[in-house]
């Protein structure tokens, strides 16, 4: 596939700039079709309201990326649906890799804090009677982007076009090329345990130094290290990237601290293999020791439709026999949206959810 190719589609903003903040929230649908309804005719809003709130701050770098599960997919939008699309796959290795319920997440970046927050906000106020949020993380930048456990995070993420080639669908799936998937996990530290291990032994269980960065020579890598076991090629040895987003957060008052993993690809059997090496182990039973002081409590797979796909989603009802769910028979709520609209009003200007 040539970046051309891809560039000639608008993406959803996947390979976007690494930004210094971010809020990640993962929702799941209130099942009424009104509820419905509401959330397909906010995809073609999404824009407008990044538009309107990155016009405050034109140095902010504001974007936000609104993905779907496999579920979600079938309800609002029915057929074709992505090839590769599915639940996120639990794994039970040596540790847990735990599945959770997600339909819809919103990756909201920006410089500051306060236009991710900004932001979601104004989307809640839109779709809040029609989603629940299960998880919401505030993320950060630590200083020279480390994590908490000390190391820099996301040194080895393609650049350029290999970024888009490795992020971006092509035509191995031509209905959704442009598209992307994305898996999330929240990873809670145990960093008291984390910093009783010698600095040579962490460095070890990482694959880099923790001061300067630099990746440690192959011959002196344990097959352990989390660089090797996330290292990997299709059959002719090529390398087979993601990219990552990822941001430290934290909670002083629970005493939480954590890395919010985010990985983007073109396929999620990339990503899916990764994860699969660190819980289970390449060969079994070599697992990654980052596990051993880090603990996944979430884990959800999305897909990302085209900027252009979500342009056009009508506000009624799928009509695939995928799909049960049907249109909105009260006239005055099919109509309410619209009309807001056609005013060049987004109706964001209210403090309360639209009912």
């Amino acid at each position: 596939m040539g970046s051309e190719f891809v560039e000639s589609i608008e993406s959803q903003p996947v390979a976007a700039k690494l930004s210094r903040s971010a809020i990640f929230l993962v929702a799941t649908l209130n099942d009424t079709p009104q509820g419905l309804q509401k959330v397909r005719a906010f995809c073609a809003d999404l824009s407008a309201f990044i538009r309107a709130v990155g016009f405050r701050d034109l140095d902010g770098g504001l974007s936000c990326v609104m993905g779907f599960g496999s579920d979600a997919w079938d309800r609002l939008f029915g057929a074709p649906r992505p090839q590769e699309l599915h639940p996120f796959q639990e794994i039970q290795g040596v540790h847990h890799a735990v599945s959770t319920p997600g339909d819809i997440l919103f990756h909201i970046r920006a410089m500051s804090m306060d236009l991710c927050f900004e932001l979601a906000t104004q989307i809640m106020i839109r779709i809040g009677s029609a989603v629940t949020i299960v998880d919401e993380t505030h993320g950060f930048k630590y200083f020279d982007d480390r994590d908490l456990l000390g190391f820099v995070d996301g040194t080895e993420n393609p650049v350029g076009p290999a970024c888009i080639d490795a992020a971006v669908i092509g035509d191995e799936d031509p209905d959704f090329a442009g598209g992307s998937y994305v898996i999330v996990q929240k990873y809670l530290h145990d960093l008291a345990k984390w910093e009783a291990i010698p600095v040579e032994q962490q460095e070890g269980i990482v694959g880099r130094k923790k001061l300067s960065d630099i990746e440690l020579e192959e011959a002196a890598k344990p097959t352990f290290a989390h660089n090797v076991l996330t290292s990997i090629n299709d059959d002719a040895g090529n390398s087979l990237d993601i990219v990552r987003d990822n941001m430290p957060f934290g909670d002083i008052g629970k005493g939480e601290f954590g890395t919010y993993f985010i990985g983007y690809a073109r396929s999620p059997s990339r990503t899916e293999r990764m994860l699969r090496n660190m819980f289970i182990g390449d060969p079994p039973g070599n697992y990654d020791r980052l596990l051993d002081v880090s603990r996944a409590v979430t884990g959800s797979l999305f897909f990302v439709p085209t900027a252009s796909f979500l342009d056009n989603v009508s506000a009624q009802a799928a009509t695939s026999p995928e799909t049960d769910v049907q249109p909105v028979t009260d006239q005055s709520a099919a109509d309410a949206e619209p009309a807001a609209r056609s005013n060049g009003s987004l109706g964001i200007g209210s403090l309360k959810s639209e009912d």
